[in-house]
């Protein structure tokens, strides 16, 4: 049976809003990619007793809780305070913890302010855990069940104390089998039509499905339990794969680590057939230029107000493929042409559907794709931007039909 795993984050600017909680999701995919089961996320302001009562609760129940926040100098950092009142642990003064706070400002040549000292101030008993980012050591503790890791809320010392001091432990105090997760990266598609192509098949019960969208991109999650035979991994795949066609780019496994997008399924085909490109955005203005700004296969992307079709345009359009013929006469193997189809006045109108024909001319071949656009100005943008991407890597994967 998994060890359960809890995310504690400490801090009134989280609980109000005024941060978004990076640090728990960052925590939560180590953890799940370590074996654990996470199962909540929990965050608390500066209030004592709220602290305490939430300490005692997850000791109860959870086999591990990473905390983050609430170690820094100020009166509103209460989180070893609330370790010592909630496990009875009086905070005792460590002096090789003061030794580094003070080294820390002498090597910046800054005089240690008198509040600095707090932060030597550790629950008896608790590992010290050294930060050589930061003024705020962590700490850890085991309490009933828990074994518990407080880090600093600075999510640079907090992924460096992970890392260096957090993970080995880990490893070492929990028996741990990562599942592995697949997957499956979609665009041009939307989460319920995926999810009706995907209806007519049965996984096994101990194979986990789970989808995520953003803007653009949907993608499948397939969660496997660890060890699952290879061969039966490979075939659930490929029978989740295949009613979705060509509107999968990308497959990513956990194993190895994998995290492909869009831009960089595009950039490795790119230059693996040694290609260049041009391109007009009449639609996406600016967007797909900055989607792929460190390319060095995008030798040119302007944005052109001037091209507006009224009627639909059809394979041949003379407006496409001359302006795609200009664009090859630069010297790019690749020409792409975004054109308005309609509604071009209704562009940044939230209520009103946007026509869009994207013509992509090649050495060996020439397509069209067309799309209607929804939803404020912006996201008729990036959709623009990445549907046009999206020709092309279909192009290059040999899947235009």
């Amino acid at each position: 049976m998994k060890p359960t795993l809890e995310i504690f984050s400490q801090g009134e600017e989280i609980v109000c809003g005024q941060v978004a909680d990076t640090n728990a999701a960052w925590l939560s995919q180590q953890a799940m990619q370590l074996g654990f089961l996470v199962t909540r996320h929990t965050a608390v302001g500066d209030k004592l007793d709220d602290l305490v009562g939430l300490l005692k609760e997850i000791a109860g129940r959870a086999d591990c809780c990473l905390c983050t926040g609430g170690l820094g100098p100020t009166t509103d950092d209460l989180t070893a305070e609330a370790v010592a009142q909630a496990f009875g642990l009086p905070l005792a003064f460590d002096e090789v913890a003061f030794a580094q706070i003070q080294d820390f400002f002498s090597r910046r040549q800054r005089v240690m302010p008198d509040s600095n000292r707090k932060q030597a101030l550790l629950p008896r008993g608790a590992l010290r855990l050294d930060n050589a980012l930061g003024t705020a050591p962590g700490f850890a503790v085991q309490a009933g069940r828990c074994w518990f890791a407080f880090m600093p809320g600075v999510p640079s010392e907090m992924r460096h104390l992970f890392a260096e001091r957090i993970l080995p432990t880990l490893n070492t105090r929990f028996s741990l089998a990562a599942d592995r997760l697949i997957t499956l990266k979609t665009v041009g598609i939307g989460e319920s039509a995926i999810q009706e192509l995907l209806r007519p098949i049965t996984l096994p019960e101990e194979v986990a499905i789970g989808y995520r969208a953003s803007l653009g991109e949907v993608q499948i999650k397939l969660l496997f339990p660890h060890a699952y035979p290879e061969q039966r991994l490979n075939q659930l795949t490929d029978a989740v794969a295949a009613p979705l066609g060509d509107k999968v780019f990308a497959v990513d496994d956990s194993s190895t680590g994998q995290c492909s997008d869009l831009v960089g399924v595009i950039d490795g085909l790119m230059r693996q057939r040694q290609l260049s490109l041009a391109v007009l955005e009449t639609v996406s203005r600016g967007c797909l230029g900055s989607l792929c700004l460190t390319a060095d296969w995008l030798l040119s992307s302007a944005y052109y107000q001037g091209v507006a079709l009224q009627d639909t345009v059809c394979d041949g359009s003379e407006t496409a493929q001359s302006l795609a013929a200009d664009l090859l006469a630069s010297g790019a193997d690749c020409a792409l042409v975004q054109l308005f189809t309609d509604n071009r006045e209704g562009f940044a109108d939230r209520g009103q559907a946007t026509g869009i024909s994207i013509y992509l001319l090649t050495p060996d071949a020439s397509h069209l794709a067309q799309h209607r656009l929804s939803g404020p100005a912006a996201n008729k943008q990036q959709q623009a931007a990445l549907l046009s991407l999206d020709v092309l890597r279909r192009y290059l994967q040999g899947r235009l039909h």
